[in-house]
């Protein structure tokens, strides 16, 4: 979008609408000992052609460029957004929309959230969905605190070892301050996470699986529900690549009571890492204690249907103690085009598209065995999967990285056992070329 500044009669009639005769009256109920004095350490203005050749110059010093071949998933997913998506969510109407506090005037935004609910409630099987939060990993620690309030006096919760790192990383600081415990949760040799010590400890309010999990292993989802459950703990079921769910079972339909992730596949781009859209829902017994908001359906006095928020407990509508949730930015713009995404492809096309992926992924993993490396887990896999190589891959990822194609993630930043071990993702924007450049690159 192209940036049209004020003229000089634009800024003197919003000055005298407001009342103040200069840019200073802007500021007057600052205090003078508030204010900065000195000189702004700017550079010269530059024209508009400069500007773009500046851009450029930055661009072209970035390590990954939109021409690469990206092999490299952990949370963030390269997936082919189609070109309605931005052109629909470029609309004024709804690329400005956020909190919808007024319903008279937001009908539209509210229609749009409630079909996001409707279609995540169908995606993630679970009866109710709210309309989203910050990002996966603050709604993984929102749903852990859930967990303890349906739990009352359960002052424990139990993690797995297998869920993304960062989403770990995020729940211990949400938890450092408060009096309740996390327990990490080891994983077995195939990659799944071992549940066989939740039947000597007890007091656990709720316990924590991703899946496909961090290492792309597709969790025993129905077995985990019946020893979590026997445990008389809560499920909850995280995730970070929703478009699993369009091959395997959903959460909610394999006994998952919350289920949360990160929505960054549905048609958002990867964008350096954010924003992401938080995905949330869970049965309709924990409806009260859901955080964030909902929108919900209703007719007005003529008889006609309208759209309103409900049940939304959030800091800014009850008194902050008792909020369910203290997030105050919710992402209403990832959540419209994660809606508009999930209505463009349909359970048929979700289907397909994840059946690509996982074949994709299938072809490269066996390339790879086939080359030389050894599979890290024996589970069966989505659209990533870890393998350890004999020799020090950093030459090879040196060259594929010279010839436009970043592949792989070293793990043992995150897992001191997986050294030389690597993560590797493959989505519908790999080609067969890029898939058997890097087969040729391990063999040699």
């Amino acid at each position: 979008m192209r940036y049209l500044p004020h003229t000089d009669e634009d800024i003197r009639t919003m000055f005298d609408t407001i009342g103040v005769s200069d840019f200073e009256g802007l500021f007057r109920t600052v205090p003078e000992s508030c204010r900065y004095d000195k000189e702004m350490k700017l550079p010269p203005p530059k024209t508009e052609w400069d500007l773009n050749s500046y851009m450029a110059e930055i661009k072209s010093m970035m390590k990954i460029t939109p021409e690469h071949a990206v092999l490299v998933g952990a949370g963030r997913y390269q997936h082919h957004i189609p070109s309605t998506i931005p052109a629909i969510m470029s609309r004024s109407e709804l690329i400005t929309a956020y909190t919808p506090y007024q319903p008279e005037m937001a009908q539209g935004t509210l229609q749009g959230l409630y079909e996001y609910q409707t279609l995540t409630a169908r995606l993630l099987g679970v009866d109710v969905a709210n309309a989203s939060m910050y990002d996966g990993a603050s709604a993984l620690a929102e749903a852990l605190l859930m967990g303890i309030r349906i739990g009352r006096k359960k002052k424990r919760v139990a993690v797995s070892k297998a869920i993304h790192p960062h989403y770990r990383a995020v729940v211990d600081t949400y938890f450092a301050p408060t009096e309740y415990e996390i327990v990490e949760l080891a994983v077995a040799e195939d990659g799944r996470t071992d549940l066989s010590s939740l039947s000597a400890e007890d007091g656990f309010a709720a316990v924590a699986l991703q899946s496909p999990n961090f290492f792309g292993v597709i969790e025993d989802m129905e077995k985990s529900a019946e020893a979590i459950h026997a445990a008389d703990s809560l499920f909850i079921a995280a995730f970070s690549e929703p478009l699993a769910f369009g091959l395997v079972k959903s959460p909610g339909s394999c006994g998952a009571d919350i289920v949360c992730g990160e929505g960054q596949s549905l048609g958002i781009p990867v964008s350096f890492g954010g924003p992401g859209l938080g995905m949330f829902g869970c049965r309709d017994k924990f409806v009260r204690n859901l955080p964030g908001r909902l929108v919900g359906e209703t007719r007005d006095l003529e008889g006609k249907r309208g759209y309103v928020l409900t049940l939304s407990t959030r800091e800014q509508h009850i008194r902050r103690e008792k909020a369910t949730s203290n997030i105050c930015s919710n992402q209403g713009i990832c959540t419209l085009t994660a809606a508009m995404y999930m209505a463009s492809l349909g359970g048929t096309g979700i289907r397909k598209l994840a059946k690509l992926n996982f074949d994709k992924a299938e072809y490269l993993k066996a390339g790879l065995q086939q080359a030389g490396a050894t599979l890290c887990h024996d589970a069966p896999t989505f659209n990533e999967f870890a393998v350890r190589f004999d020799s020090d891959f950093k030459p090879v990822q040196k060259s594929l990285m010279e010839q436009g194609i970043a592949a792989g993630l070293n793990l043992s930043g995150f897992y001191d056992d997986m050294d030389n071990c690597y993560l590797f993702c493959v989505t519908e924007t790999a080609s067969k070329d890029v898939l058997d450049t890097v087969i040729k690159e391990v063999k040699k």
